[in-house]
């Protein structure tokens, strides 16, 4: 037993810190964990009657950038002085950083309590243990600093080699293993998903615009395939940001892609959190063009990347947007180059006007031109019309194919539900068949699933038969 122990520390409890870094660990390092609480035993044979175990920081990360209640209750409880002993099996449970670890030992030191690991007990009131002690937080520091640079760096690596796939996106598995030959994305099998995210594509390419597309979506009434949290497959209306992520994904392109933002730590309110920003292409870490399947070839992709980076209000063609002007997002000023913008005049704010402003709102510039819309549409639609007239039956024959074309993608991807809808019902009813009609816990919910699950079968033949009527 060590002489640095005194009856004055004994009177008072001791603390025993228990944590590991991440959820995994917990999950997983089964015997880690209870190593550290076989410190209790020790604590006893040391001489304290009295051992309270902190664990509520299991699962956090003692490098600084989270906030472990634990910790801070413990050091709360020492500066009150009720604490003789704070112990670990290893000193690096405490802190990972010296900010942290610094305060522990100086609470320690003021207030006259020791610090014990499974081999040693420190006393940080004694300069040689206060030396040691502080020297093996510099070390775990160290240690921890050089584990992430070696981890990131073999991350980087497999990376480049376009191995290092985390997660699929929508429309893609992850199949394989590293013992097999490697991790690598295939199409999702299912006809549904694939045709759902083709028709994305087909309406950006058509449509001109992500948001068109979207509003498109929406306006017929279609779900989108997303994953959920447990990567289980599930439909629901979607979303801007969904559509979004989806057209720009270089994966649905065929490429593989690492390293498209950068994450920047940001403290606000006292708490840490993240920023992200897409860095350019240039500065990817890796991108690998034909490294699997896409939905639509690499050309195509980047071309598409190009129709919505044109969609830029002061810059570029752009699509076409709401507004009764024949030439909005068409003119420019010949002289400055700028985009004249669109205002709406007039009683019933119907009266198109081209106007070029921007350089007297940006720089404080003289006003520049400003013409009346109506004159100029009417002239601009007299030349098309002039134009397009010696082709006028073609042009009509191929409006009607496209649209007969637009009612036939609605119309297969309400097919699509019906059927996944029909086997959803048919999957219910089986489970509902196999129970037990007496256990009426798990039968009343199997047919209220049942019920659910007919009800949208019923619904999406209404809105095809709603359809056919329409068109």
């Amino acid at each position: 037993m060590s002489d640095k122990i005194e009856s004055r520390h004994r009177q008072r409890k001791a603390i025993l810190y228990v944590r590991q870094s991440s959820s995994f660990q917990v999950q997983h390092n089964e015997e880690s964990r209870k190593l550290q609480y076989a410190m209790q035993q020790r604590l006893y044979e040391l001489g304290w009657e009295q051992v309270e175990v902190i664990d509520e920081d299991l699962g956090r990360s003692a490098a600084g950038g989270v906030v472990r209640s634990g910790f801070e209750r413990m050091v709360a409880d020492v500066c009150l002085g009720n604490v003789g002993a704070v112990a670990a099996r290893e000193v690096s449970r405490f802190a990972r950083n010296s900010r942290k670890w610094q305060k522990l030992v100086e609470f320690c030191r003021v207030v006259d309590t020791l610090l014990i690991d499974q081999e040693t007990v420190y006393a940080p009131r004694q300069s040689n243990d206060c030396l040691l002690f502080g020297f093996k937080g510099s070390l775990n520091e160290y240690e921890l600093d050089l584990l992430r640079q070696r981890s990131v760096e073999a991350r980087y690596e497999k990376a480049k080699r376009g191995e290092l796939i985390v997660s699929a996106p929508v429309g893609y598995l992850k199949t394989g293993t590293v013992r097999a030959g490697g991790v690598r994305l295939e199409k999702d099998p299912n006809a549904r998903v694939r045709e759902a995210i083709e028709l994305v594509f087909s309406k950006c390419f058509e449509l001109g615009s992500v948001r068109q597309a979207l509003m498109w979506w929406i306006e017929q009434g279609l779900q989108f395939p997303v994953r959920n949290d447990q990567g289980e497959l599930a439909w629901k209306r979607p979303t801007y940001s969904m559509f979004y992520h989806l057209v720009t994904h270089p994966a649905y392109g065929g490429a593989y892609a690492y390293g498209r933002t950068n994450h920047k730590p940001h403290y606000r309110d006292g708490s840490l959190s993240r920023k992200s920003r897409r860095k350019p292409l240039d500065e990817w870490i890796a991108l690998i063009p034909d490294h699997h399947e896409g939905y639509l070839a690499w050309d195509d992709f980047q071309r598409l990347q190009e129709i919505i980076k044109s969609n830029n209000l002061h810059q570029g063609k752009g699509a076409a947007r709401g507004g009764s002007a024949l030439l909005a997002g068409l003119l420019h000023r010949r002289c400055c180059a700028r985009k004249l913008v669109v205002t709406y005049t007039g009683t019933y704010h119907d009266a198109p006007r081209y106007c070029c402003y921007r350089g007297h709102l940006d720089n404080g510039e003289k006003k520049c031109i400003s013409l009346g819309g109506v004159p100029v549409d009417r002239a601009v639609l007299q030349q098309i019309c002039h134009v397009l007239a010696p082709a006028a039956i073609e042009a009509s024959v191929l409006a009607h194919q496209q649209q007969s074309e637009q009612r036939d993608e609605v119309l297969r991807a309400l097919e699509r539900d019906l059927e996944s809808a029909r086997y959803e019902a048919t999957r219910a009813q089986r489970q509902f068949d196999a129970v037990d009609p007496d256990n009426r816990l798990v039968a009343e919910e199997l047919e209220r699933r049942w019920n659910a699950a007919l009800t949208r079968i019923g619904d999406i033949a209404i809105r095809i038969r709603q359809h056919h009527q329409q068109h």
